[in-house]
């Protein structure tokens, strides 16, 4: 009767709201970035990081935490890999929600377009994180929560569209192929 359809709108409306996603942008000025090279994913001393340092200096960039170093923190005393140099601004954009592949491969194509006129960007990143407590990962398994619940991947795009991609998952999880 009357209930049912009520609570049926009430139901399609909510989860209409809650499937569209959450978008968030700030810019970040005088930014440490580390120095890469494409073709070179160990790094060298002097002339570039590498692809370790560069993951985990987005997890600290992504988590706001600063980089100069201060013994008198609490937090982390973590400081940008050298060889460094500062960006003036970079722009951080979070989007949170279910979203599918296809969305996710048009991010990126968009993100490529950002290398035409104006040439500012050296490179970018994409991060896609899978829920901690996500039932599944990568392949057949089940994605095990045990401690973090690593489930992410990472797109670093380069100025002559070379690209590295860094996965992380738990300790028993599958990796993807």
């Amino acid at each position: 009767g009357t209930e049912g359809s009520t609570l049926m709108s009430y139901f399609s409306k909510n989860q209409i709201q809650a499937l569209k996603p959450k978008i968030t942008f700030s810019t970040l000025r005088d930014l440490q970035c580390p120095v890469l090279q494409s073709n070179n994913l160990q790094g060298k001393p002097e002339e570039s990081c590498s692809t370790e340092e560069l993951f985990e200096w987005l997890g600290a960039v992504l988590n706001q935490v600063s980089l100069d170093n201060k013994s008198s923190s609490f937090l982390s005393t973590y400081c940008c890999p050298e060889p460094n140099t500062v960006v003036e601004k970079a722009f951080l954009c979070t989007i949170t929600g279910f979203i599918i592949p296809e969305k996710i491969i048009q991010l990126l194509e968009q993100l490529c377009c950002y290398f035409g006129e104006p040439k500012l960007a050296y490179w970018l990143t994409l991060t896609v994180h899978g829920f901690a407590d996500s039932p599944v990962s990568w392949r057949e398994s089940e994605h095990g929560f045990h401690k973090g619940g690593e489930n992410l991947y990472n797109f670093v795009i380069f100025r002559n569209l070379d690209y590295w991609l860094q996965m992380a998952v738990g300790a028993h999880d599958d990796c993807p192929p």
